[in-house]
């Protein structure tokens, strides 16, 4: 596994204890685990989505539920999906407003892999009547996108899919 990269600055982002105290035992943590882009020549999309992330509502200590969905486009390195899980993990006994949990779960991700580009999309089920959707960008400084090419999509029923 390639080394840990995360800035001194962001003490949110650094590892908050061990991972595994007993043989078996996976514990929740703040380090992502990193390695190298295996196309850094070419711009591609990976696309996360964390189904059943929960952190504590701040004020009233209840739980909050939301759907993550990360996008980026690695330049150097990628995130190990393994250490993304308990890092998301590490969130559910944390107060947290969901615009700064998002920002915070960005800025954590763009720290430790330095994308071209990032986006992550939280989805916060109902409270109190309410949806709340929250999304945060980073873009690269002069990162420009390769133009996007439409190919068009097939008919639902077609036998070429």
């Amino acid at each position: 596994m390639a080394t840990q990269r995360l800035p001194p600055e962001r003490p949110s982002a650094l590892a908050t204890g061990t991972r595994a105290t007993e043989p078996g035992k996976t514990r929740p943590s703040r380090r992502l685990d990193i390695f190298p882009n295996p196309n850094a020549k070419r711009d591609f999309v990976i696309h996360l989505q964390i189904e059943e992330f929960t952190c504590l509502c701040p004020l009233t200590g209840q739980p909050d539920f939301a759907r993550l969905e990360i996008d980026y486009i690695p330049d150097g390195l990628c995130v190990e999906l393994k250490s993304l899980k308990l890092y998301m993990w590490s969130f559910r006994e944390q107060g947290a407003f969901h615009e700064a949990v998002t920002n915070q779960i960005l800025d954590d991700l763009v720290a430790a892999l330095g994308p071209r580009f990032m986006r992550v999309v939280a989805r916060w089920n109902v409270r109190g009547g309410i949806f709340t959707n929250v999304q945060a960008e980073h873009r690269k400084p002069k990162w420009k996108p390769m133009p996007r090419v439409d190919l068009g999509a097939f008919e639902p029923q077609s036998p070429n899919r």
